[in-house]
């Protein structure tokens, strides 16, 4: 357990930028019910999520269109608790919604980036877009007045049938989904454990200027560790521009470390990042362990 604190010390604390994947900007929101049945012996009460998928000329980015709101009605409360304070103090917590990982692929070169979380620290994991074989048929369908077809690929132990529109010429998907001649917009397993529902399609809006943003000219830097983030252009595709790189090994191992011992975990975090000057925790939870959700059925299964 030591050398593995030890090891997590070490990459807590190796921050890059990541803002060398060329920038593309989203024109298009593609909307989905993503459902997942995580507990097969209660099926009646899957995990469900809104997310979007931010689509370029190029490239996409798929996250939690929860955590998007969320992070809004935030920005708003601060701004108006900022606003009222004469002493400048402000006491709001920021409460998470959705997922926090992020997937951000690029066709063209075959890549997906992964933006991921243990704790407070946000990791970027870079790999290959899964090669997936699709069957194309000849049915087709209309979801939000987009003509799409039908076709049928096995990935990570699930047979999916998805529905493409070949007018948006993006070789992209939900998740990690990919590699048909348009953007996927419906897509579920055979068993229907793993959905996710075209729930509508948009234009994106134009971006937020700086001065109207939650804290004018400010750099991230120059703010509160609690409200880095928030002026991120939503329709700028590229992974965040600062994060931790890790391979799906070394984030592996950390998640293994965190798991085995939240608080020393939490103390390697904090000394790395006090370091840094990243994010602190003020306190993890000891003592017995907390009951999460029951996973007996991962999104990504094991192959036969």
């Amino acid at each position: 357990m030591k050398k593995q604190l030890l090891f997590a010390a070490s990459l807590l604390a190796a921050c890059i930028s990541a803002g060398a994947q060329k920038a593309d900007t989203a024109w298009l929101m593609v909307h989905y019910k993503f459902t997942h049945v995580r507990d097969t012996v209660n099926r009646e009460h899957p995990y469900t999520e809104n997310t979007v998928l931010f689509v370029g000329k190029r490239a996409s980015a798929y996250r939690s269109y929860d955590g998007l709101m969320a992070d809004q009605q935030f920005k708003k409360a601060w701004a108006e608790a900022a606003a009222n304070s004469p002493d400048g103090h402000i006491n709001i917590n920021r409460r998470g919604a959705g997922s926090r990982v992020q997937y951000y692929a690029y066709p063209g070169e075959k890549k997906l980036f992964t933006k991921d979380v243990l704790m407070v620290n946000e990791y970027l994991i870079e790999g290959s877009l899964p090669a997936i074989e699709w069957r194309i048929s000849g049915d087709t369908a209309s979801f939000g007045g987009l003509h799409c077809q039908k076709a049928t690929g096995h990935f990570s132990g699930r047979d999916y049938i998805v529905w493409f529109c070949p007018d948006l010429p993006v070789h992209t998907g939900p998740w990690k989904l990919n590699g048909l001649p348009g953007v996927i917009v419906d897509a579920r397993d055979t068993k229907n454990e793993v959905v996710f529902a075209f729930d509508g399609v948009e234009k994106t809006a134009p971006s937020q200027s700086k001065d109207e943003s939650l804290a004018g000219n400010k750099d991230d830097k120059d703010l509160p560790p609690i409200l880095r983030g928030l002026n991120d252009d939503v329709n700028l595709i590229q992974p965040p521009a600062s994060l931790t790189k890790a391979t799906q090994k070394e984030f592996d191992k950390l998640r293994v470390a965190m798991e085995k011992d939240p608080a020393a975990f939490a103390q390697a975090i904090n000394a790395a990042n006090s370091r840094s000057g990243g994010p602190k925790m003020d306190q993890v939870m000891v003592g017995p362990k907390r009951v999460g959700p029951v996973v007996n059925n991962p999104i990504e299964l094991a192959e036969k």
